[in-house]
C-alpha cells in the first residue's frame, strides 16, 4: 500500500510540474486595444490603454479630438495607430510642456511605432523623444516641434511638421533618419547639435524664416535627392560638424550652403539657384566662396511645376534625370501628364 501511495504522489508532483512548465511557456497572444471617445473601446483614455499594453500589442485609436497628454515609457514594442491623420487630433490638456511624449527619464521606450494622429503643441512643443530606441514616427501631422534628446534610431516617415516659432524637428545626441517628410513655415526647418547622426533622404523643408537645415557641433548628417526651397537659408554647417550633400535641390533661398572653415564637406551634383549667393563662408560678416562650388554642381532654374502652391515636383520635360546616379533631383519625382500616368 505504502509503494502504491508513494508512486501515486510521485506522479502528482509530475503532472503539477509539467502544467507549471507549459504555463510559463506560453506567450499571450498581441491584443488590440481600442480607444474610443464614445465609449464604444475598452478605453476613452489613450494613457490608460497604453498603460495597458502589453509587448506586441496594438493601441487603436478612433476618430475624434482627444483632450488629452500621453507618456510613453518602460514600453517595448507597442504600436499606437490611429485611423487617419485628418480624424484623430491629440489636443493636450496643457498640463506640461508637449503633449506626446515617448520615453522619460530615466525610463526609456523600445520598438515603438506611432501612426495616423494629429498632434497639436503646447509650450512651443508637441512631440517630445527621450531615452529610447528604435521609434519609427509614420503619417503624423505635427503641429510644432519634435524634440530628440539621446534617442537611438529613430525613423520618422511621410509625416508633416509645421508651425513651430523655433525648429520643426531637433535632435540632440540622438541618430534619426527622415524620409519623404513636409517640413514648413517654421523659424528654422531642421536643428541638429551634439553628437548626433542624421540622415535625410526626399524631405521637402520650404518657408522657414532662417535656415532649412542647421548642422552643428559635433554632428554628422547625410543629405540626399532632398527639395529645400523658399527658405531664409538652403543649409548651414557649422563646428566640426561632418557632412555629405548630394542630389539636393536648394533653390529660392537667400544662401544656399553656408559653410564653416571647421566643418568637413563632401558636396556634388547639387542643383542651386538661390537669391544672395549659392555658396558662403562663415564669418564676421559672412562672405560668398563661389571656391567651393563642387565641378558636378548645376545652377539652373529648377522649373517647378508650381512653386507658389507648393507643388515642387520637376516639369515632365526635366533635364535633371539621371544625373549622377540619381534618377531624379531633388525629393518629388518628375510630373507625368494624366495621359502618360
Amino acid at each position: 500500500m505504502f509503494r502504491v501511495l508513494l508512486i501515486v504522489v510521485m506522479c502528482s508532483f509530475a503532472g503539477a510540474e509539467t502544467a507549471m512548465a507549459e504555463t510559463e511557456g506560453v506567450v499571450p497572444s498581441p491584443r488590440t486595444i481600442t480607444v474610443a471617445l464614445d465609449g464604444s473601446g475598452e478605453f476613452s483614455s489613450i494613457q490608460e490603454a497604453v498603460d495597458s499594453a502589453g509587448k506586441g500589442d496594438t493601441v487603436l485609436i478612433k476618430a475624434g479630438v482627444y483632450p488629452q497628454d500621453l507618456t510613453v515609457h518602460s514600453k517595448e514594442k507597442i504600436k499606437i495607430i490611429g485611423v487617419g491623420i485628418g480624424q484623430v487630433v491629440l489636443q493636450g490638456r496643457g498640463q506640461m510642456v508637449g503633449v506626446l511624449h515617448v520615453g522619460k527619464w530615466p525610463y526609456g521606450a523600445t520598438d515603438i511605432e506611432i501612426s495616423g494622429l494629429t498632434i497639436n503643441e503646447h509650450g512651443g512643443h508637441a512631440l517630445g523623444l527621450f531615452n529610447g530606441n528604435r521609434i519609427v514616427l509614420r503619417q503624423l501631422h505635427v503641429k510644432g516641434m519634435v524634440f530628440s534628446q539621446q534617442v537611438q534610431d529613430v525613423r520618422i516617415e511621410d509625416c508633416i511638421i509645421g508651425g513651430s516659432e523655433t525648429t520643426g524637428a531637433h535632435f540632440s545626441d540622438s541618430h534619426a533618419t527622415l524620409v519623404g517628410n513636409f517640413i514648413h513655415d517654421n523659424d528654422y526647418g531642421i536643428n541638429v547639435t551634439g553628437e548626433s547622426s542624421v540622415r535625410f533622404e526626399r524631405n521637402v523643408i520650404t518657408r522657414s524664416l532662417f535656415e532649412a537645415v542647421v548642422i552643428g557641433d559635433q554632428a554628422a548628417a547625410v543629405l540626399v535627392n532632398n527639395t529645400l526651397v523658399k527658405n531664409g537659408g538652403g543649409a548651414t554647417f557649422l563646428g566640426a560638424s561632418r557632412i555629405e550633400a548630394m542630389g539636393n535641390i536648394v533653390s529660392f533661398n537667400k544662401v544656399g550652403f553656408l559653410i564653416a572653415p571647421s566643418s568637413q564637406i563632401r558636396i556634388g551634383y547639387n542643383l542651386l539657384f538661390n537669391g544672395e549667393a549659392d555658396y558662403m563662408r562663415v564669418g564676421s560678416p559672412n562672405r560668398p566662396a563661389p571656391e567651393l562650388r563642387a565641378k558636378s554642381d548645376i545652377f539652373v532654374d529648377p522649373r517647378f511645376v508650381d512653386a507658389e502652391r507648393d507643388d515642387f515636383r520637376l516639369p515632365s520635360d526635366t533635364t535633371l534625370l539621371n544625373v549622377g546616379g540619381f534618377r531624379y533631383l531633388g525629393a518629388l519625382p518628375p510630373h507625368r501628364p494624366v495621359s502618360a500616368q
